[in-house]
C-alpha cells in the first residue's frame, strides 16, 4: 500500500477530506520521526512500540570482492509488534 492509498482509507474511514487525512498522515510520521529522533519511545497498547536501538560497530564482508570491512556504529528505529496486532494478522 502506498501512501496515497493509505490516506485515502483513512479519509474514507474517519469522514474526512482528502486534504485533511494527508495532514493528519503527516503529522503523525512526523511526530513519530521526531520523538525517534530524541531517543524516545511510542507505545501504542495493543498495536505496538516504536523505539530506537544502538546497533554495535561490527566486522562485515564485502560480497563483491570477499574483502572484510569495519561496519560503524549506528543508531536504528525498531517496531515491536503488540498482542493485538499479531492476533489479528494470525487470525487472517
Amino acid at each position: 500500500m502506498t501512501k496515497s492509498e493509505f490516506v485515502d482509507q483513512i479519509a474514507e474511514k474517519a469522514g474526512l477530506s482528502k486534504g485533511d487525512a494527508g495532514s493528519a498522515v503527516d503529522a503523525v510520521l512526523a511526530t513519530v520521526e521526531q520523538t525517534l529522533v530524541r531517543g524516545g519511545e511510542i507505545n501504542f497498547t495493543g498495536f505496538g512500540k516504536f523505539s530506537v536501538a544502538d546497533r554495535s560497530a561490527r566486522q562485515g564482508v564485502n560480497p563483491q570482492t570477499g574483502e572484510r570491512i569495519q561496519i560503524a556504529a549506528s543508531r536504528v528505529p525498531r517496531f515491536s509488534a503488540g498482542s493485538a496486532l499479531k492476533k489479528a494478522i494470525k487470525g487472517a
